[in-house]
């Protein structure tokens, strides 16, 4: 019941900023309209990145017999694209923060508490993918705690970030 709720959010998210970068921000610029497209793939990245946690959650908690073996196995394609989608999300990312900071930057000021929280989102996830990496090379208990704790910490960054008016 509990994954039903969580789908429903997953949904909620991505089409709440769907809905909130292409209606209520839209600008007459191409390249800011690309940087929002930039942005909102990478957040669909980003939460499919987020939701592996879940997911072993999930795994390590029901007492559902099918429900461990299905997604046991969704899980294990999701470990093979983990790493690409975080590098693409990344790469989006920062394309996107580079277009937002010299064209929306310039017109708002750079002491805009959105352009601070996109640069403070963007050091979070820096932090993250350092984690990942460590905890790529050699894993333990400890490295995937500090990993998952810091892809919290973005995430509520950049959701922080996205509902910020500007």
């Amino acid at each position: 019941m509990a994954y039903y709720i969580w789908i429903f959010l997953n949904a909620l998210l991505v089409i709440s900023t769907f809905i909130y970068i292409w209606i209520f921000r839209t600008h007459d610029s191409h390249i800011v309209t690309l940087g929002q497209g930039f942005a909102q793939v990478a957040i669909i990245l980003f939460i499919i990145n987020v939701n592996m946690y879940f997911i072993f959650l999930v795994i390590r908690r029901t007492k559902v017999r099918k429900l461990k073996i299905t997604l046991a196995r969704l899980s294990r394609l999701m470990m093979k694209s983990h790493i690409k989608l975080a590098i693409v999300g990344t790469i989006l990312i920062v394309f996107h923060g580079g277009i937002m900071f010299f064209k929306i930057g310039g017109v708002i000021g750079y002491g805009h508490p959105k352009i601070i929280s996109g640069i403070v989102a963007i050091l979070f996830l820096k932090v993250t993918l350092l984690a990942g990496y460590l905890r790529h090379k050699k894993s333990s208990g400890r490295r995937r705690k500090f990993h998952y704790t810091t892809a919290f910490l973005f995430t509520l960054m950049f959701l922080v970030h996205i509902f910020l008016p500007i």
